[in-house]
């Protein structure tokens, strides 16, 4: 396949190569003669006469005027740079006809990009037919049903006959306008199409090629790579307008965009083929970032573009940087011995003289001709089959790399494989020395075992004694306890040694409320589960979690519980003499939080039916609780 495909490309370049017939300027550079031996003449502004319009309100009658003629001039500094879109060109060209002359001729322009051609042909009394072509016109309204503008020769009479051309374009258009007869139009059109078949055919292949080998392999640069050649293909359909001949004829006003699409399509799939392919990000920091701003600014003039600013979509001169970039971006790489760029650099220093020749033409900056104008198309073509090749190539030095890592793999292995046996036999060594010393330190550990369970029953033994000793302290201490309470001369700084803290408030009155065990008010069960908080019960039946202060005085309260302990205190006990005001200083609250604790407090103890109720009996069990 890859014999064939080198073929065609060189068929490809011959045949523009070839098709480049020099012009032949008539004596006075006025007037195309019919003449049978000559197939061929083409001719560029610089060679045409022509009038600048300055706005757009002449008519055809007043520039077929016999007075209006002197102002059709040849200016051969003109070129395509000097065109500006905001005139009208007017081209006059004088045919001197031939009746005898055995072929059909036409006029045929090459710029597919003229948005405004009208082509006016002299009729039989002195009139003109207007024919509307360019690439604003849909494409049913030509003549001839070609990506060219064409328009026939009448040739039933001797003598000289002026067609007229008016052409707006609100880019630069080249204005190259070639007379031919119409055997040579259809032998040039057929192996133009045919190439481009083979050329589009081309691009066909190898997308599918790199879309199966994704498909298989998942790389993600394949991927990258199928969308660039889909790129490549769209905006080479744009310019050359086969796209609007085949694809969109109807809408002529997509022409630009889908020009400014697949254009940024290409530099943008250059840039995420490139960067995956070279590894920048690893390789190459610096040009890495570089790509990534070059393609933030592209995006930003494309979405200019696509709002509205259509020069942003045509290419510029700018346009080469991504590809420089990418060019020395494999160089440097390469350099670095990365050898899977080698053929990647030789396609991109093709591309990147191929866009240079491009943008230089369309730009006007250097003369055009055939071949400078296929550049693109002819390095898009070397570029695929080069990257095609790349990307096999890099596929066969990875896997030569692999081979190579398999095989050093393969020797450590026995190198391990021989380490590994000689470790072996040292370890079953060591370990039989290992066991045989584990094993009289196993008959030292059951005797020192014996010792500890030994030791283990002494323990629990004298343990037993300590709980009870233990149970004794705290039945003298809660009986001291609950005669320091009892006791009617308690200040508030002697209260706080036995209550310093809430701590010792929720221990107290768990020790109280639960001294005879748990039992659950929802449900009944004496079963208990682990609560979530200290000093809490919850039920093991039904889940219920009951605090410490449930049920009791201090049930809802919001005031801290050990001042609370106190204000009990001082009404149970009768020293019940202080002051709101008093109080309220010395606990440091607010009187009304006071005042309706220990209206709480004497509605309890007034309910209790005991002049002075029990402490503990009156703290966890009191009579009223629905006071607040």
């Amino acid at each position: 396949m890859k014999p064939n495909l080198l073929i065609w490309t060189l068929a490809f370049l011959g045949f523009f190569i070839l098709s480049e017939t020099p012009a032949q300027r008539i004596s006075g550079g006025y007037t195309f003669e019919i003449d049978d031996q000559l197939d061929e003449r083409i001719y560029a502004i610089d060679k045409l006469e022509f009038f600048e319009e300055t706005g757009n309100s002449l008519a055809i009658s007043t520039v077929s005027d016999p007075d209006f003629q002197d102002n059709f001039k040849i200016d051969p500094t003109f070129s395509k740079g000097n065109f500006d879109p905001n005139k009208t060109y007017w081209v006059k060209v004088s045919i001197l006809r031939n009746p005898s002359s055995q072929k059909n001729w036409i006029l045929e322009f090459y710029d597919q990009t003229i948005d405004q051609l009208d082509a006016y042909l002299p009729g039989g009394q002195g009139d003109f037919r207007k024919v509307e072509l360019g690439d604003n016109r849909p494409f049913g309204q030509r003549l001839f049903f070609h990506k060219n503008f064409e328009v026939p020769v009448s040739n039933g009479s001797e003598g000289i006959v002026d067609y007229y051309f008016k052409i707006r374009s609100s880019q630069k258009a080249d204005i190259r306008i070639a007379f031919r007869s119409v055997n040579r139009f259809v032998f040039y059109s057929l192996n133009e199409y045919f190439l481009y078949g083979i050329f589009y055919g081309m691009i066909l292949i190898i997308t599918l090629y790199n879309l199966l080998i994704y498909v298989a392999i998942r790389e993600i640069k394949y991927l990258y790579y199928v969308f660039y050649l889909l790129s490549v293909a769209g905006f080479a359909l744009a310019v050359d307008g086969v796209g609007f001949q085949y694809f969109w004829p109807n809408r002529p006003e997509w022409n630009t965009y889908v020009n400014g699409v697949f254009g940024f399509g290409v530099v943008a799939f250059a840039i995420f083929f490139s960067i995956r392919f070279l590894n920048l990000k690893l390789r190459h920091r610096l040009l890495y970032q570089l790509l990534r701003w070059f393609l933030v600014a592209k995006s930003l003039l494309f979405m200019a573009g696509m709002m509205g600013v259509r020069e942003l979509l045509e290419v510029q001169v700018y346009d080469i940087l991504p590809f420089l970039l990418i060019l020395v971006a494999s160089v440097v790489v390469l350099i670095k011995g990365y050898k899977v760029a080698r053929l990647f650099v030789a396609a991109y220093a093709i591309l990147v003289l191929g866009v240079l020749l491009k943008i230089l033409v369309h730009t006007a900056i250097i003369p055009h001709s055939t071949v400078l104008y296929y550049s693109l198309h002819m390095a898009f073509l070397i570029e695929m089959l080069l990257l095609t090749l790349a990307l096999g190539d890099r596929v066969k030095i990875l896997k030569e790399t692999k081979d190579r890592a398999l095989l050093r793999s393969l020797r450590q292995a026995e190198a391990n494989a021989q380490l590994k046996d000689k470790v072996n036999a040292e370890l079953e060594e060591k370990v039989a020395s290992r066991t045989f010393e584990l094993e009289e330190k196993s008959r030292l550990l059951e005797a020192y075992n014996k010792q500890i369970l030994e030791k283990d029953e002494e323990i629990k033994r004298i343990n037993a004694l300590l709980d009870k000793d233990i149970w004794k302290l705290k039945s003298k201490m809660k009986e001291g306890l609950r005669n320091q309470v009892t006791n009617k001369k308690l200040s508030y700084e002697e209260f706080q040694l036995i209550f310093p803290d809430p701590t010792s408030c929720y221990r107290y009155l768990e020790e109280i409320k639960w001294s005879d065990g748990f039992t659950c008010k929802s449900c009944g069960q004496s079963k208990e589960a682990k609560a979530p908080k200290l000093f809490h019960r919850r039920c093991g039946g039904c889940g219920h979690i009951e605090s410490p202060t449930a049920g009791t005085i201090f049930h809802g309260i919001r005031i801290p519980i050990q001042k609370a302990f106190y204000l009990v205190y001082l009404v149970i006990s009768g020293q019940d003499q202080m002051t709101l005001e008093q109080l309220s200083h010395l606990l440091d609250l607010r009187i009304n939080a006071i005042s309706n604790f220990k209206l709480k407090v004497k509605h309890a103890k007034a309910s209790f039916g005991k002049a002075s109720p029990e402490w503990e009996e009156f703290l966890v069990d009191p009579p009223v609780m629905s006071l607040n």
